[in-house]
């Protein structure tokens, strides 16, 4: 009997450290921002496979790479939800946010100004239980007149 017991437990332990494995690898593949390119514009879709705002909505991320002094206009449109366009910084703070664009659309239309070089947070989210759907994010890089 005693070899049975030497055989079996470590069997449990290739067990429980195969799932603690399995289910690090998992979480670490939840979050995956989706790199973006400044000056392209990207169609894409939310949906409830994306991040869970806890207001009843979604978010999905894009990482984009911003220089100390870049002007940028964020532009954010959709026919399937209302939107909202966040801007976050390296450290994850709120840079800028906007909900309605000028024009009295729910589209979203954010310009700011970028005080440090870095690795930058687009989040395009739906307002409230808006739900989601289809929608087109530019980042620009906005040159100054001369």
């Amino acid at each position: 009997m005693g070899i049975q017991k030497v055989a079996f437990i470590p069997a449990v332990l290739t067990i429980i450290v195969t799932s603690i494995t399995s289910a690090s690898a998992q979480q670490v593949k939840l979050y995956n921002p989706i790199p973006l390119t400044t000056g392209n514009q990207v169609s894409d879709s939310l949906s409830d496979k994306d991040i869970p705002t806890g207001q009843g909505g979604f978010a999905r991320d894009y990482l984009v790479q911003l220089r100390k002094g870049d002007n940028l206009a964020i532009d954010l449109s959709s026919d399937s939800f209302d939107s909202i366009i966040t801007l976050l910084s390296p450290n994850g703070s709120t840079v800028a946010e906007n909900d309605d664009g000028p024009d009295g659309s729910s589209n979203s239309l954010l310009f700011t100004r970028i005080t440090k070089t870095g690795t930058y947070i687009v989040r395009v989210r739906s307002f409230g239980e808006t739900g989601g759907g289809t929608y087109k994010l530019r980042v620009t890089r906005l040159k100054p007149v001369k």
